[in-house]
Protein backbone atom coordinates (compact mmCIF):
# COMPACT_ATOMS: atom_id res chain seq x y z
CA UNK A 1 0.00 0.00 0.00
CA UNK A 2 1.61 3.08 -0.95
CA UNK A 3 1.81 6.10 1.70
CA UNK A 4 -0.59 8.34 -0.05
CA UNK A 5 -3.66 5.93 0.43
CA UNK A 6 -2.67 4.72 3.60
CA UNK A 7 -5.21 7.03 5.57
CA UNK A 8 -8.10 5.63 3.15
CA UNK A 9 -7.68 2.36 5.81
CA UNK A 10 -10.06 2.22 8.02
CA UNK A 11 -13.07 3.32 6.10
CA UNK A 12 -11.86 1.17 3.27
CA UNK A 13 -9.80 -2.15 3.49
CA UNK A 14 -6.72 -3.05 1.23
CA UNK A 15 -9.00 -4.65 -1.58
CA UNK A 16 -11.28 -1.56 -1.97
CA UNK A 17 -8.29 0.45 -2.17
CA UNK A 18 -7.14 -1.46 -5.03
CA UNK A 19 -10.55 -1.51 -6.52
CA UNK A 20 -10.60 1.78 -6.89
CA UNK A 21 -7.31 2.16 -8.07
CA UNK A 22 -8.84 0.00 -11.41
CA UNK A 23 -12.01 2.13 -11.61
CA UNK A 24 -12.95 4.28 -14.59
CA UNK A 25 -15.02 6.94 -13.75
CA UNK A 26 -17.40 9.56 -16.59
CA UNK A 27 -17.27 12.90 -14.62
CA UNK A 28 -20.12 15.45 -16.78
CA UNK A 29 -19.21 18.93 -15.39
CA UNK A 30 -15.92 20.83 -14.12
CA UNK A 31 -17.79 23.62 -12.77
CA UNK A 32 -19.20 24.00 -9.06
CA UNK A 33 -19.72 20.33 -8.01
CA UNK A 34 -17.42 18.61 -11.14
CA UNK A 35 -14.23 20.76 -9.01
CA UNK A 36 -14.91 19.34 -6.16
CA UNK A 37 -15.79 15.69 -7.28
CA UNK A 38 -12.58 15.66 -8.77
CA UNK A 39 -10.85 16.55 -5.86
CA UNK A 40 -12.45 14.32 -3.78
CA UNK A 41 -12.15 11.22 -6.56
CA UNK A 42 -8.40 11.94 -7.09
CA UNK A 43 -7.26 11.82 -3.72
CA UNK A 44 -9.02 8.96 -2.77
CA UNK A 45 -7.35 7.50 -5.36
CA UNK A 46 -9.86 6.59 -8.56
CA UNK A 47 -7.74 4.92 -10.90
CA UNK A 48 -8.67 7.13 -14.70
CA UNK A 49 -11.34 9.76 -14.66
CA UNK A 50 -12.60 11.27 -18.23
CA UNK A 51 -13.37 15.12 -17.34
CA UNK A 52 -15.84 16.49 -19.67
CA UNK A 53 -16.70 20.28 -20.15
CA UNK A 54 -17.18 22.53 -23.36
CA UNK A 55 -17.32 25.69 -20.95
CA UNK A 56 -14.20 27.98 -19.91
CA UNK A 57 -13.99 30.22 -16.50
CA UNK A 58 -15.67 33.25 -16.02
CA UNK A 59 -15.25 35.73 -13.35
CA UNK A 60 -18.77 34.91 -11.53
CA UNK A 61 -17.40 31.07 -11.30
CA UNK A 62 -15.15 32.52 -8.32
CA UNK A 63 -17.28 32.26 -5.88
CA UNK A 64 -18.03 28.18 -5.54
CA UNK A 65 -15.63 27.13 -8.10
CA UNK A 66 -12.78 24.89 -6.87
CA UNK A 67 -10.94 24.74 -10.41
CA UNK A 68 -11.33 28.39 -10.96
CA UNK A 69 -8.69 31.17 -9.73
CA UNK A 70 -7.14 34.74 -11.51
CA UNK A 71 -5.01 32.91 -13.49
CA UNK A 72 -7.63 30.21 -15.17
CA UNK A 73 -10.41 32.83 -16.26
CA UNK A 74 -10.63 32.33 -20.09
CA UNK A 75 -9.39 28.79 -20.45
CA UNK A 76 -11.07 25.16 -20.64
CA UNK A 77 -12.42 23.92 -17.43
CA UNK A 78 -11.49 20.14 -18.49
CA UNK A 79 -7.97 21.51 -19.23
CA UNK A 80 -8.07 22.79 -15.50
CA UNK A 81 -9.00 19.82 -14.29
CA UNK A 82 -6.82 17.57 -15.82
CA UNK A 83 -3.64 20.09 -14.53
CA UNK A 84 -5.18 20.12 -10.79
CA UNK A 85 -5.80 16.67 -10.57
CA UNK A 86 -1.69 15.99 -12.33
CA UNK A 87 -0.42 18.27 -8.86
CA UNK A 88 -2.75 16.28 -6.74
CA UNK A 89 -2.05 12.91 -8.03
CA UNK A 90 -0.15 12.02 -11.12
CA UNK A 91 -0.88 8.49 -10.58
CA UNK A 92 -4.89 9.36 -11.36
CA UNK A 93 -4.90 9.20 -15.16
CA UNK A 94 -6.90 12.03 -16.12
CA UNK A 95 -8.41 12.40 -19.76
CA UNK A 96 -9.63 16.30 -20.70
CA UNK A 97 -12.72 16.27 -22.99
CA UNK A 98 -13.74 20.09 -23.65
CA UNK A 99 -16.41 19.67 -25.41
CA UNK A 100 -20.59 19.70 -24.49
CA UNK A 101 -22.22 16.70 -24.05
CA UNK A 102 -24.45 15.98 -26.80
CA UNK A 103 -26.63 13.25 -28.36
CA UNK A 104 -24.59 12.33 -30.40
CA UNK A 105 -20.85 12.59 -28.39
CA UNK A 106 -22.10 11.29 -25.55
CA UNK A 107 -22.63 7.73 -25.80
CA UNK A 108 -19.00 7.42 -26.96
CA UNK A 109 -17.88 9.73 -24.73
CA UNK A 110 -19.41 7.63 -21.48
CA UNK A 111 -18.96 4.15 -22.99
CA UNK A 112 -15.83 1.89 -21.31
CA UNK A 113 -16.30 3.37 -17.58
CA UNK A 114 -18.06 1.77 -14.69
CA UNK A 115 -20.00 5.05 -13.53
CA UNK A 116 -20.46 8.50 -14.51
CA UNK A 117 -21.18 11.43 -12.54
CA UNK A 118 -23.57 14.48 -12.86
CA UNK A 119 -21.69 17.55 -12.78
CA UNK A 120 -24.05 19.06 -14.81
CA UNK A 121 -25.94 22.66 -15.09
CA UNK A 122 -28.65 21.71 -17.51
CA UNK A 123 -31.85 19.34 -17.59
CA UNK A 124 -31.26 18.75 -21.18
CA UNK A 125 -27.93 17.61 -21.11
CA UNK A 126 -28.46 15.77 -17.95
CA UNK A 127 -30.96 14.11 -20.02
CA UNK A 128 -28.81 13.40 -22.80
CA UNK A 129 -26.09 12.18 -19.80
CA UNK A 130 -28.84 9.72 -18.69
CA UNK A 131 -29.31 8.29 -21.88
CA UNK A 132 -25.92 7.74 -22.36
CA UNK A 133 -25.93 5.99 -19.12
CA UNK A 134 -28.17 3.64 -19.67
CA UNK A 135 -27.14 2.52 -23.41
CA UNK A 136 -23.34 1.62 -21.50
CA UNK A 137 -25.82 -0.14 -18.51
CA UNK A 138 -23.57 1.91 -15.89
CA UNK A 139 -25.03 3.82 -12.69
CA UNK A 140 -25.36 7.31 -12.38
CA UNK A 141 -24.66 9.44 -9.62
CA UNK A 142 -26.63 12.68 -9.85
CA UNK A 143 -26.38 15.85 -8.00
CA UNK A 144 -27.53 19.35 -8.55
CA UNK A 145 -27.81 22.69 -6.68
CA UNK A 146 -30.04 25.60 -6.61
CA UNK A 147 -29.59 28.72 -4.08
CA UNK A 148 -28.94 26.51 -0.23
CA UNK A 149 -30.73 23.70 -1.81
CA UNK A 150 -28.86 20.35 -2.95
CA UNK A 151 -29.93 17.03 -3.90
CA UNK A 152 -28.36 14.04 -5.22
CA UNK A 153 -29.12 10.36 -6.00
CA UNK A 154 -27.80 6.79 -7.10
CA UNK A 155 -29.86 6.31 -10.53
CA UNK A 156 -29.80 3.23 -12.38
CA UNK A 157 -29.40 2.91 -15.67
CA UNK A 158 -32.92 1.61 -16.86
CA UNK A 159 -34.77 3.39 -13.87
CA UNK A 160 -36.10 6.48 -16.34
CA UNK A 161 -35.70 8.53 -12.92
CA UNK A 162 -33.64 11.13 -14.67
CA UNK A 163 -36.32 11.37 -17.19
CA UNK A 164 -38.63 11.94 -14.22
CA UNK A 165 -36.58 14.48 -12.05
CA UNK A 166 -35.95 16.42 -15.19
CA UNK A 167 -39.21 16.31 -17.96
CA UNK A 168 -38.71 18.33 -21.14
CA UNK A 169 -41.81 20.08 -20.45
CA UNK A 170 -40.04 21.44 -17.37
CA UNK A 171 -40.25 25.10 -17.60
CA UNK A 172 -36.75 27.11 -17.22
CA UNK A 173 -35.93 28.63 -13.51
CA UNK A 174 -34.32 31.53 -13.25
CA UNK A 175 -30.73 30.57 -11.39
CA UNK A 176 -30.49 31.85 -7.90
CA UNK A 177 -27.06 31.29 -7.65
CA UNK A 178 -25.05 29.02 -4.81
CA UNK A 179 -22.20 29.13 -2.82
CA UNK A 180 -19.47 27.03 -2.62
CA UNK A 181 -20.31 25.24 0.79
CA UNK A 182 -23.26 24.20 -1.17
CA UNK A 183 -21.29 22.45 -4.16
CA UNK A 184 -18.63 21.21 -1.72
CA UNK A 185 -21.41 19.27 0.57
CA UNK A 186 -23.31 17.75 -2.33
CA UNK A 187 -19.96 16.86 -4.35
CA UNK A 188 -19.27 14.52 -0.95
CA UNK A 189 -22.30 12.86 -0.99
CA UNK A 190 -21.97 12.28 -4.69
CA UNK A 191 -18.33 11.02 -4.12
CA UNK A 192 -18.96 9.23 -1.44
CA UNK A 193 -21.59 7.10 -3.30
CA UNK A 194 -19.37 6.92 -6.08
CA UNK A 195 -16.21 5.15 -4.13
CA UNK A 196 -18.64 2.88 -2.38
CA UNK A 197 -20.04 1.43 -5.81
CA UNK A 198 -16.66 1.52 -6.78
CA UNK A 199 -15.53 -0.55 -4.10
CA UNK A 200 -18.54 -2.90 -4.78
CA UNK A 201 -20.86 -1.49 -1.82
CA UNK A 202 -24.39 -0.99 -1.92
CA UNK A 203 -25.32 2.52 -2.18
CA UNK A 204 -27.54 4.19 0.57
CA UNK A 205 -28.82 6.37 -2.13
CA UNK A 206 -30.01 3.46 -4.76
CA UNK A 207 -33.44 4.87 -5.91
CA UNK A 208 -33.70 7.26 -3.29
CA UNK A 209 -32.76 11.04 -3.47
CA UNK A 210 -31.28 13.44 -0.73
CA UNK A 211 -32.77 16.43 -0.30
CA UNK A 212 -30.69 18.51 1.50
CA UNK A 213 -31.64 22.04 2.58
CA UNK A 214 -28.62 23.93 3.82
CA UNK A 215 -30.29 27.30 4.86
CA UNK A 216 -32.55 25.55 7.30
CA UNK A 217 -30.34 22.50 7.36
CA UNK A 218 -33.06 20.33 6.69
CA UNK A 219 -32.46 16.56 5.14
CA UNK A 220 -35.13 14.52 3.52
CA UNK A 221 -34.97 11.21 1.92
CA UNK A 222 -37.56 10.59 -0.36
CA UNK A 223 -38.26 7.28 -2.61
CA UNK A 224 -38.34 7.79 -5.89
Amino acid sequence: MQERYLRNLGPLTEEECLRLQKGRVFLAGCGGLGGYLLEYLVRAGVGRITVCDGDVFAPSNLNRQLLADETSLGRPKAEAARRRAALVNPEVAVEACPVFLTADNAPGLVAGHDLALDALDSPAARRVLAGACRQAGIPLVHGAIQGWYAQAAVIAPDSGVMERLYPEELPAQPDPGSLAPIAGLCAAVQAGEAIKLLCGRASALAGRLLCMDLLEQDYQLLPF
